[in-house]
């Protein structure tokens, strides 16, 4: 067998999984701490190779199915500036636990300067809204109500 298609790691999914998203990031610290003050990922892990530089947030109750946002700063564009973003519409969702939170994450937001979306009280199946802005200019936004985790443990229980 040729080396280079011999196994690195012991562990896998048991079946195909969908397991991140990856966006560029103009300053890496500075994003990390962006997701972990505004949202509940946390940093899984952080890597450094001749290309640049990428950290792994996630769930940390989500070991045996992870989905992970990675971020990447590239070598390369340092000298490019801010990198294509998600926007206007594209967006990370993450549902949270009542209107209240979705508040309380727009004010934090509104008095950093990244809210863009205020709360909103939108049609089913949309919920309470609100969206902010990482610090590389990609939309997330945050809901209440939203129906994608009833609607998954519904059908998938």
């Amino acid at each position: 067998m040729n080396d280079s298609l011999a196994d690195v790691y012991v562990k896998h999914p048991a079946s195909m999984r969908w397991t991140h998203i990856a966006l560029p990031s103009t300053n890496l610290d500075t994003t990390i701490n962006w997701y972990t003050r505004f949202t509940p990922l946390e940093l899984l892990d952080r890597r450094t190779d001749p290309d640049g530089e990428s950290a792994w947030l996630g769930h940390s109750d989500q070991g045996d199915k992870p989905f992970i946002l990675v971020l990447v700063s590239f070598t390369k564009d340092h000298d490019k500036g801010q990198q294509p973003i998600m926007a206007p519409f594209a967006h990370i969702g993450i549902e949270v636990t009542s209107k209240a939170e979705v508040e309380e994450i727009a004010r934090r937001g509104e008095a950093e300067g990244c809210l863009v979306w205020p709360p909103t009280m939108m049609p089913p199946p949309i919920g309470y809204i609100c969206a902010l802005k990482d610090p590389d200019g990609n939309m997330i936004e945050f809901s209440y109500d939203q129906g994608v985790y009833a609607k998954a443990q519904e059908v998938w229980g």
